[in-house]
């Protein structure tokens, strides 16, 4: 099987639920093996990521999809803009400098986009 890259962008903290179970519903699909998946949050989404926010039960789900090889990924323009530390995130999410950017470098690599 061909391998499958996927950026799923996230802006918006209600959209949490419905872009989980995306990436959920995709890892069932197809062989997970060949499965190349990274969420990628910024605006108010980054909100998530932090170790004491309001969506709590989320982190428990993204903590299972990072056990299944999905990479999490936080805009470092948006942990600035909310204020969010580093050392406040959940510890394996990773930080670039500008999630757009990010967004454009994916596709260039063959990335398909995806935004719930």
């Amino acid at each position: 099987m061909e391998e499958i890259k996927v950026i799923f962008h996230i802006d918006e903290l209600n959209k949490w639920g419905l872009l989980l179970k995306n990436v959920e519903n995709l890892i069932r699909a197809v062989d997970d093996k060949d499965l190349n998946i990274e969420v990628l949050a910024n605006s108010e989404a980054v909100k998530a990521y932090a170790l004491n926010n309001e969506l709590n039960s989320k982190i428990i789900f993204i903590k299972e999809l990072k056990n299944r090889n999905v990479k999490f990924v936080a805009c470092n323009n948006a942990l600035n803009s909310f204020n969010i530390k580093k050392e406040n995130l959940i510890n394996f999410v990773d930080i670039v400098p500008v999630g757009v950017l990010e967004l454009i470098n994916k596709q260039k690599c063959g990335y398909s986009y995806i935004k719930p």
